[in-house]
């Protein structure tokens, strides 16, 4: 049994490409697959089926596709349950056929992707449904895998989430050591306020409710509620009164989500979805028949 994955705009193949082809130069070594090599034999073709082995959210698709494709451009990739589709397990998710050789030479590289982008998707998902009913977002952080974040972003959009900002330079957020470094909030307000553009927002961590005070005194776009519960949440929420974007962070898990989501917060930002989510076991088998 599957659900319809949602409307996702695939990630633009020069994105994917350079992470899987390094995956790929990582595992061939300096010999390439010497196993593979010394066992299968020239013109040997194969079929096998990408089956899920556990419930989840499929993601990385395009990125297995392409390991094998770099591999062997004659081996073939049919998709089944394309990325963004809750599977079970038993789903056979995608078919690869055609030289035996480059499948099982890839194959290693193309799993590693899909079950932790997929692992990705599913712990958004998880979320996602936990605080349904409420205003709030799942959004992803900075806290991703070095030299993974647009794929693991991506993931985080497979499974219903949505993304903070990209990198250092696509939104201004001041934390807690900024405002210690520059002396307080409203001399690092100024500084940033006089150094980006008009295009750039700015949002500002807070702790307590005394900085939020200071902070709605300021024309900025957002502000990040730092480990608060879910009472301090709500009143601070109160005291914002619509007038910005209402974040709230730390300590999240499907447990304490809907309390989270419910105080009124308009985004709930988790770092754990892709910095420590688990994969989710995805197997490449023979196919029947």
């Amino acid at each position: 049994m599957t659900r319809p994955a949602p409307a996702l705009t695939p990630l633009p193949e020069i994105l994917i490409e350079p992470v899987v082809r390094g995956a790929l130069l990582e595992d061939l070594g300096r010999a390439g697959d010497i196993t593979t090599d010394a066992i299968v034999t020239d013109g040997l073709t194969t079929r096998m089926d990408f089956t899920a082995r556990q419930n989840g959210v499929v993601a990385g698709l395009d990125a297995a596709r392409l390991a094998f494709r770099l591999m062997d451009p004659a081996i073939r990739f049919e998709v089944k349950e394309p990325d963004g589709t809750v599977v079970n397990p038993g789903t056979v998710i995608a078919t690869v056929d055609g030289p035996a050789g480059g499948i099982l030479t890839g194959e290693r590289t193309a799993l590693n992707i899909l079950c932790r982008l997929s692992g990705i998707a599913s712990a958004t998902a998880a979320l996602v449904d936990a605080v349904k009913g409420h205003r709030a977002a799942i959004a992803c952080t900075r806290k991703t895998t070095p030299g993974l974040r647009p794929l693991e972003k991506y993931a985080v959009r497979a499974g219903g989430g949505s993304n903070h900002r990209f990198g250092l330079d696509d939104a201004v957020l001041v934390k807690d050591n900024h405002i210690a470094i520059a002396g307080g909030i409203r001399p690092a307000y100024e500084r940033v306020k006089a150094y980006v553009g008009h295009m750039v927002k700015i949002e500002i961590e807070v702790d307590t409710l005394a900085q939020l005070e200071e902070v709605l005194t300021l024309d900025v776009d957002a502000v990040l509620l730092d480990n608060m519960t879910p009472e301090v949440l709500r009143e601070a929420v109160q005291m914002v009164g619509g007038r910005l974007l209402t974040e709230a962070s730390g300590r999240v898990n499907r447990e304490t989500a809907p309390a989270i989501a419910a105080s009124g917060v308009d985004l709930i930002s988790v770092g754990w979805i892709t910095h420590s989510a688990p994969i989710l076991d995805i197997g490449l088998d023979f196919a029947a028949g």
